[in-house]
Parts: structure tokens; sequence; C-alpha cells
């Protein structure tokens, strides 16, 4: 049966009603899987089904178009479904979607669509054209459309509440253990691996490269990382994020390297755990002394990572 529903208009997703939270939900981190275990919860106390409510591309991507993410929509499709969510209708968020009305969006997508006997928000939730709608707003029309409107006690850690725009703050400030407290994990970026220059092969590293399109990166640098998707166990190895200024490249690109392997990955999908910031991107004045450079920085990742403890590298929930 399919779970990940894209459009506003079709059958109701939730005959014996449903239990919903609307969010962008981006990177499905500690606070974001609290509201979820909720949302199964009250479900199933009350025989319904549970429900995410979510856009691709969220509000403020389209909008502001340039916005780092923590997720792609896929791969937020798949964590929300992973979480024991039964339907994920994640919305086309285009410029139909911006000019609903709170009103119109309560009518045709929480009563027609998902037969919403309860919906759950974050604080400081607004929906609708121009923002207008609240949780005052929906709570008044919840009580004419029959289901009742909360908003989700918000998720502290040590004194700090978890948000997807304070983990954001973390990575781009290179604070990788700070992210992964927060997200539950280490970040990640995946993608399948892109025939390159082959710049790297001739300088003694050869590198796995990903791509990233249209998304922003909310990390830049080079990092200790280690690499899922080629053995049974995460590899480790040292990966750059950027747009490589000494060879004047344009659009940004995920180089990974992996020590110890030698071997073809074209095409095999990979997933670079971000576990810590070396430095920043640096524009060299030659091959050969950003060589040098690689040399230290592979060193140094060799280390951090081989101290590391095998959860902490291996991508696993961390705190």
């Amino acid at each position: 049966m399919n779970c990940l529903f894209r459009d506003v208009a079709g059958p109701c997703l939730a005959p014996r009603g449903s239990v919903v939270t609307i969010g962008a939900y981006d990177g499905v981190h500690r606070g974001h899987r609290s509201v979820l275990a909720l949302v199964r919860k009250r479900a199933a106390e009350l025989n319904a089904t549970p429900i995410v409510v979510t856009f691709a591309p969220v509000p403020r991507v389209f909008f502001s178009r340039a916005v780092a993410q923590l997720m792609t929509a896929s791969e937020k499709a798949v964590a929300l479904l992973d979480a024991h969510i039964e339907r994920v209708l994640m919305l086309r968020f285009d410029a139909a979607l911006a000019a609903m009305s709170a009103e119109e969006f309560v009518e045709r997508v929480l009563i027609a669509r998902l037969a919403a006997h309860e919906v759950w928000v974050g604080e400081g939730f607004r929906f609708g054209h121009g923002r207008r709608g609240n949780l005052a707003l929906l709570q008044r029309l919840g009580a004419a459309g029959g289901f009742s409107a909360h908003e989700a006690q918000r998720f502290v850690v040590e004194g700090e509440r978890v948000s997807s725009s304070s983990i954001r703050e973390l990575l781009a400030a290179g604070d990788c253990d700070g992210a992964a407290h927060l997200l539950g994990r280490r970040f990640t970026i995946g993608g399948h691996v892109v025939r390159g220059r082959q710049l790297g092969r001739k300088l003694g590293y050869p590198t796995a490269n990903i791509r990233l399109g249209t998304r922003v990166a909310p990390v830049g640098g080079v990092f200790a990382v280690r690499v899922a998707g080629i053995r049974a166990e995460p590899m480790p190895g040292v990966a750059s994020l950027g747009v490589r200024p000494t060879v004047n490249g344009k659009e940004p690109l995920l180089e990974a390297h992996l020590f110890d392997f030698d071997g073809d990955l074209y095409g095999k999908k990979l997933q670079v755990d971000f576990v810590q910031k070396l430095r920043d991107e640096e524009k060299f004045e030659s091959l050969d002394v950003m060589v040098q450079q690689i040399d230290r920085d592979a060193a140094a990742a060799r280390k951090i990572l081989q101290a590391l403890s095998p959860e902490l590298c291996s991508g696993e929930r961390v705190g």
C-alpha cells in the first residue's frame, strides 16, 4: 500500500479518522520524534491513523530558494515512515498552495482529505496565505469541523530547545557533535557517486564524488567522515564539501576519500556521516601545496576516527 501522498485533492486517506501533525520536519530530529511518538500514541488510543502533513519544497525554500536543509524530501519521507507514521502527505508547495487561505486548508486537507480527529502543531505554528492562520484559528475552525487542535510541548535537551534551525546553526559553525546530540544521529549527506575529473586519483587521493544538485548544505569545508554503503560497516575517510577554488570549481561537490580502499564506486549510493570538521575550504597557490594540506587532513582524520568509539563513528544514534 502506498503510504506517501503529494496532492491536496484525492480520496480520504483515513476512513476511520486520523491524528495529524503538521510541520516542515527538516531533519526529523529528537524533538520531531517526540511529537511523532505522541501522534502514534493518540492515534492508537482513538483507533485512528497517524499522519504527518509536510511540504516539498518547504515554504522557506519556495520563497527564498537558497536555504540550507538537513534532509532531501525523499530522505524525510523515509525517516517519517520509518518512525511508524502510516501516511505522509507531503504537499507540493507551489503558488497555488501558497495562496490557499487557512480556512480552505483546514476544509480541504484536514477535514476532507484526512478526516482529522486531532491536530498537533509546534510552537509558533502559522499556516495559510500570508501566514494568517495560527493555533487559535486552527482551534476555532476545528471546533466547527469536528477536530481538536493542540500545541506539542517543546522538546528540551540540557535546557536547550531542539529545533531544525539550531541544528543548522551548529553545523554551520562546525559543531558536528552538538548537531548530532540534537539530531539523535550524525548529520549525513547521501547520493550516488558520479564520475569527476579524476584529479584526486592523479594526486594520490581518489574520491567518491556526490553532486548536491539544487540542495543547499548546512556544512562546508573539510571533515573526518564515515561512509556507509560499501561494506557492512561504515568506512573511515576524509571529505571536502565546497566549490574547489584551487581548481576553479563552480558547483558545490562532496568529495570523500576512503582510507585503505581502492575500488570502483561509480553509481553506488553512499551515505557520508560528518564526524568532525577539520578546517574551512581554502584556495591554494598550487596543487603541490594543496596535496601537502590534504596529507595533514588525512592524518588528522585518521587520528580522530581511531579515537572515537564504534558507536560514534558509525552514524548510530547518539545522545
